[in-house]
């Protein structure tokens, strides 16, 4: 199983609505995908936290990973949710279940 944790910076400024809206839409739209196991989104409890959204996903494996990549769902969310109001992403990827082949697992 891989587990994909995204951070990112938000815009200057952002009202926290458009942050709560954000993390609505990310569930709403993400969990669409077939894909997709497993939606998490929300925001810093640290007011002054230098990453204050996080996005994580779960994925049965990499070749799951890779056909989200290219879901017309997951552009849309990348155009309407992260683009408009980020400016930095932090992207990692973790392995949960070690010694399975998790390329085509």
């Amino acid at each position: 199983m891989i587990h994909h944790v995204a951070l990112y910076k938000l815009q200057p400024g952002l009202p926290p609505a458009t942050l709560d809206d954000m993390i609505r839409r990310t569930r709403s739209l993400l969990l669409k995908i077939p894909e997709v196991l497993t939606v998490r989104s929300g925001k810093s409890i640290e007011p002054d936290c230098e990453w204050p959204f996080f996005v994580c996903l779960d994925f049965e494996s990499l070749a799951k990973q890779a056909m989200f990549r290219d879901d017309p769902i997951y552009l849309k969310f990348l155009l309407e949710v992260i683009e408009p109001f980020t400016t930095e992403a932090m992207l990692m990827d973790y392995e949960m279940e070690p010694g399975k082949n998790v390329k085509y697992s």
